[in-house]
């Protein structure tokens, strides 16, 4: 049993897509997918420096246009049945609208416009106050919530047992770094604001606004939630749950956990690759996993999707029938 995950926010790295630009097809791929996120992903994918991509409203539809164009680069004519054989998608955080596409929720392009607005109304939300978020690393987690809670904190992100990122104002984040629980570091994360929590709640009722208005399908494959690793049937409910993801927090730990018990073989990470890749390594054991970082990894890839996945008729990376194979 194959799963494909999709990372999230933080991701990204300068120049991360360039080496992708090489096969035939991709910087189409990314262009169309530009002119729905009203931004030149091809530049910010390749030649924008750390800051610029760092921005919420660039960094998020960047991240999820690469993981549908990397997947759309694993899918070729003749390797389709074989590559088409996920048995089960998650992604963390923004990385779970690249992941629903996938599932044939909505079209590549209805995603774009989905994360572009998703990235616009929370740099908007995290303009309205100071806040930002850091990462609670080691510790007792008892101790570690005890703490967080003590601070006015939000466990933003429940990444792993020994992994806790802690949102809150930056006066809050201060207090936590002076008083750090006991063998536990707390390191300043490199984002706007106090992401999943109540400050994000302007971007919900943005979101929601938009996804009224949206087509939604069930998922052709078993695709989960992280707000708490369940599976989603219905496309609604997809839509519902992206939307309050904004403002709740990601148990990414409870998806892995789900993995787990669904009986996992295998993991590919679609790029930017190398979070979920490292997650996965202390708490899926035994299981084979890939990060796919450049074209190189490819050939692994596809041999991993026909050695531990399904069945090609109906897997996750075949295109929906409103979108054109790449």
């Amino acid at each position: 049993m194959l799963a494909i995950v999709a990372p999230g926010q933080g991701s990204q790295s300068p120049g991360f897509l360039r080496p992708w630009l090489e096969l035939p097809g991709v910087a189409e791929h990314l262009a169309r997918l530009s002119d729905a996120a009203d931004l030149d992903l091809l530049a910010h994918g390749t030649t924008s420096d750390a800051d610029t991509i760092r921005d919420t409203a660039v960094a998020q539809p960047l991240i999820v246009a690469a993981g549908l164009v990397v997947l759309g680069a694993v899918v070729t004519p003749d390797t389709r049945r074989a590559a088409a054989g996920a048995d089960v998608l998650a992604g963390h955080s923004v990385g779970e609208i690249t992941a629903a596409a996938a599932a044939g929720a909505f079209p590549e392009e209805e995603a774009i416009v989905l994360v572009r607005e998703r990235g616009r109304g929370m740099a908007a939300a995290s303009a309205l106050a100071p806040t930002g978020m850091s990462a609670v690393v080691g510790g007792d987690p008892e101790e570690v919530r005890a703490a967080l809670e003590t601070h006015g904190l939000t466990a933003a992100n429940m990444n792993s047992a020994g992994q806790v990122v802690a949102a809150g104002t930056l006066e809050q984040l201060a207090a936590l770094a002076a008083a750090p629980p006991a063998r536990a570091r707390v390191i300043p994360l490199q984002v706007a604001g106090a992401f999943h929590t109540e400050h994000m709640q302007p971007a919900v009722e943005r979101l929601a606004a938009l996804a009224r208005s949206m087509e939604v399908h069930d998922p052709h494959v078993t695709l989960l939630s992280n707000a708490d690793g369940a599976a989603v049937a219905t496309g609604r409910e997809v839509l519902d749950r992206l939307v309050g993801q904004v403002s709740r927090p990601v148990r990414w730990d409870l998806t892995m956990r789900t993995l787990a018990e669904l009986g996992v073989t295998a993991l590919v990470e679609l790029a930017p690759a190398g979070t979920l890749v490292g997650l996965a390594k202390r708490e899926l054991k035994g299981v084979e996993l890939l990060a796919l970082k450049t074209p190189d990894d490819l050939d692994t890839a596809r041999r991993m999707l026909s050695e531990h996945g399904a069945d090609g008729s109906a897997g996750a990376a075949r295109p929906h029938p409103q979108e054109d194979p790449l």
